[in-house]
């Protein structure tokens, strides 16, 4: 006798909160041409990514007696891997706990900080996908500009004078994605000045901080410092998206609440990978750095053609500048007659792809819809220069020019 049932399987209100995903690879983009270059993801070049040396780390690690890669490890991650990532954020080996990838990272600050419904200070405009972690703790958002130096911090500090109590703030200090603006010193020093007198942490997510075209990164050492501040940080952008490999710098009182939660979740993150990559830093301390200036030297040349490609293809019409680091170009249409969501469209049917600025919204007060993202760090440089040919035609459908 088969059993039935009408009563529909009940759904938590956490899931039934969750919003329709907007871009990366969902509905909202358009079917393509088979010859589209795309410029839509802060993606590495494979080229660039260290693949014999990790197939090398890798031999090495499986060979060891007993392969203790294959077997369970600590919440917090695994040594040296740690060791090697605190000596290079400047603090004790405590406060590095391994993620897996950055978004892993912020997802553990949030559910660690906020209470439901808590105020949440963002970036305007902001990484989507961390208001798709918002939605774990139905959180309400306070948007801050952001320009060509970051975060709007004289912004920020009038809201809390006015009386906002946010439990959080959300930013990218580093080639912010997706303006590119970076946080000076001082500004650092004041942001963690403004959350440790009025009681909020700050969440920096610094994927990109590596990717630095000349000079050098503004000093982290402000947030590290501070019992306020989570930084997040990544080797998506370094060594490979697939390792899904990351780490938080916590502050002391926090780590201990974080291994809690994380012993709750998924234990740890992959032991071999943990261990292969703990090896491949290790066994040639000067790999990651040697790494890392190539694909600078590669991405500044990218940035760099795509600017001057796009001058040629479409005098005046973007105001666009080479960043100082990062993997994003992010041009103003200086015509505001133009129809920006038109142009998408019709770049697209010229087989050029790239995510509008409008979708990056968290609040009124920025003229994102005016930008365009373009990611050049997978694409070469002859595909960015067709690139910007096929937007210049695109353009010129508009224009009549």
């Amino acid at each position: 006798m088969s059993l039935t049932t009408t009563a529909p399987a009940r759904r938590p209100a956490l899931i039934t909160g969750f919003t329709a995903p907007k871009g990366f690879g969902d509905a909202t983009l358009r079917d393509r041409r088979a010859d589209a270059i795309e410029l839509l993801g802060g993606i590495p070049d494979p080229q660039l990514l260290p693949a014999l040396e990790l197939a090398d780390a890798t031999a090495r690690v499986l060979a060891r007696p007993g392969v203790p890669a294959l077997q369970y490890s600590r919440t917090e991650g695994i040594s040296p891997l740690r060791e090697w990532i605190a000596a290079r954020e400047g603090v004790p080996v405590e406060r590095i706990i391994i993620t897996n990838g950055g978004f892993h990272g912020l997802s553990l600050g949030i559910q660690t900080v906020l209470e439901r419904g808590d105020l949440v200070a963002v970036d305007n405009p902001v990484f989507p996908l961390f208001l798709r972690g918002l939605e774990l703790s139905a959180a309400q958002i306070l948007p801050i500009r952001v320009g060509a130096d970051g975060l709007d911090i004289d912004q920020l500090a009038g809201h809390l004078r006015a009386g906002a109590h946010p439990a959080a703030l959300y930013t990218v200090p580093d080639f912010h994605n997706p303006t590119q603006g970076t946080l000076p010193a001082g500004a650092r020093a004041e942001l963690v000045r403004l959350a440790e007198h009025y009681g909020f942490t700050v969440f920096a997510d610094n994927p990109y901080r590596e990717l630095w075209y000349q000079g050098g990164p503004e000093s982290t050492s402000v947030f590290n410092e501070s019992d306020r501040v989570i930084h997040i940080n990544t080797f998506t952008k370094t060594l490979g998206p697939g390792l899904r490999l990351g780490w938080v710098v916590v502050p002391a009182q926090l780590a201990p609440d974080i291994v809690a939660l994380r012993s709750r979740q998924d234990s740890h993150s992959s032991t071999l990978v943990q261990a292969i990559v703990g090896e491949l830093l290790t066994h040639d301390p000067g790999l990651f750095d040697t790494t890392l200036g190539r694909a600078r030297r590669v991405y500044r040349g990218r940035a760099e053609t795509l600017v001057a490609a796009l001058e040629r293809e479409a005098p005046g019409a973007f105001d666009a500048t080479v960043p100082d680091g990062g993997l994003f170009l992010w041009p103003r249409l200086t015509d505001d007659a133009l129809d920006a969501d038109r142009l998408a469209a019709d770049a697209s049917a010229e087989g050029i792809e790239y995510q509008r600025g409008s979708f990056f919204p968290s609040g009124p007060g920025t003229d994102a819809a005016r930008h365009l993202r373009l990611a050049y760090g997978h694409v070469p440089e002859a595909q960015l220069d067709e690139a910007a040919a096929r937007l210049g035609r695109a353009l010129r459908k508009q224009t009549g020019l």
